[in-house]
């Protein structure tokens, strides 16, 4: 730790902007960053979620490539993080077994996940995509999610109108009920079929 830098980041603070140089790599201590691209059209699309415990394997790979950050990167919630310098993050690799195995796990989880992103977004119905958001949002114990029409357009890479059209579909079928920035599932088995239509 001796050469790292903690800190400590508010709300909606963008950590990389598509282009950027990495001078570092961030260890997310507690809190959630957000991994996105920014389409022509100005709609958005989550990549993934670095959550504590993970680093952003993109950062991780403009380090080693010397390459400018493909995306944005933003912190959805408060975040404490340590800021590890570019030189360290390169030697590190170069003589630490465990840090080698945790930086290429890391890369090979995010790989399949971007991957998994591809598909659904190639192959799979979007009223499919939402269900199947829905349920993987909510925890176990609380069937009620807050979060507004626009945020799960941008995680899955549509307009807000689309997944307002589809929301009101999922109701009218009484599989949730909305109200202004929450959405509670009412019938959790028939959201889970709905994830399976073809």
């Amino acid at each position: 730790m001796q050469p790292a830098s903690v800190v400590e980041l508010d709300k909606g603070y963008h950590i990389c902007d598509e282009g950027s140089r990495c001078s570092h790599l961030t260890l997310v201590i507690s809190g959630t960053a957000r991994v996105y691209k920014l389409g022509e059209n100005g709609r958005e699309i989550t990549l993934y979620r670095v959550d504590p415990g993970e680093s952003c394997i993109l950062t991780a790979s403009c380090i080693l490539s010397n390459q400018p950050f493909p995306a944005f990167a933003v912190s959805e919630s408060p975040m404490e993080a340590a800021l590890i310098p570019a030189p360290e993050v390169n030697q590190w690799l170069a003589y630490s077994e465990a840090w080698r195995q945790y930086v290429f796990g890391l890369i090979s989880r995010r790989l399949s996940n971007i991957i998994n992103v591809v598909e659904e977004v190639v192959f799979r119905r979007m009223d499919r995509r939402i269900a199947d958001y829905l349920l993987k949002r909510v925890s176990n114990d609380e069937e009620r999610l807050q979060i507004t029409h626009q945020e799960i357009a941008s995680d899955l890479g549509t307009s807000g109108e689309v997944v307002s059209r589809i929301l009101k579909d999922l109701e009218t079928s009484e599989l949730i009920h909305t109200t202004r920035g929450t959405i509670e599932i009412t019938d959790i088995t028939g959201l889970e079929n709905k994830t399976l239509e073809t």
